[in-house]
């Protein structure tokens, strides 16, 4: 088989290393050598590469060429060899001596890593729940056992604290003022009613 520019072995599963270390092979003439060679006790570097690990190298190349790492000439060569890589080791080489490369192993055994806290999304931040005005309650307290005057008196000093503590219970405020001012009208009817009868009484 011959020998490939990024120290790939053909196509398909790389023979096991013999006893002794072989000589690494030479790129061939007029070829660019890129960074480190892959390792050879990684099988990885032998399974075959699939799109998006291509177009994840070419990201990094574009992003080293942006930063000035690379020249025109070594990108366009790079870019070239990424497009046309087959295999992880190759598309490896192309990155070695860059900041980032590709994923040198399947995602399916590639190792479990905390994800940074620039991708999380940002924390919610709950507001505490806000204080029921005591006013309001008493006002609806008040209503419900049929005292309107002191019902009104509290709903009118809830309503003005509810404003200036920015606090709940408006709902209940506005419910006996409500019927506080019903049964003060009631009362009041109720009252003139029995002076009306003593009067025509006496």
């Amino acid at each position: 088989m011959a020998v490939q520019p990024w120290g790939e072995q053909g196509y398909g599963t790389a023979k096991p290393p013999a006893s002794t270390p072989p000589v690494p092979a030479m790129p061939p003439h007029g070829a660019v050598a890129y960074g480190a060679a892959p390792q050879a006790a990684m099988p990885q570097s032998a399974m075959r590469a699939a799109t998006a690990d291509r177009e994840r190298t070419v990201d990094v190349l574009k992003a080293a060429f942006a930063e000035g790492r690379l020249s025109a000439t070594e990108y366009g060569e790079r870019f070239e060899a990424a497009s046309g890589a087959q295999t992880y080791g190759q598309l490896a080489r192309l990155v070695a001596d860059l900041p980032a490369g590709p994923m040198v192993a399947p995602q399916m055994v590639a190792p479990q890593m905390a994800v940074p806290q620039t991708f999380l999304p940002p924390p919610v931040l709950v507001p505490p729940p806000r204080p029921t005005n005591g006013a309001a309650v008493a006002s609806l307290v008040l209503s419900l056992l049929g005292m309107g005057l002191p019902a009104v008196i509290a709903g009118h000093v809830a309503k003005k604290q509810i404003r200036r503590r920015n606090e709940e219970g408006d709902a209940m405020a506005t419910v006996g003022l409500v019927l506080g001012y019903v049964e003060s009208v009631a009362w009041t009817l109720f009252m003139l009613l029995v002076l009306v009868a003593g009067t025509s009484g006496g």
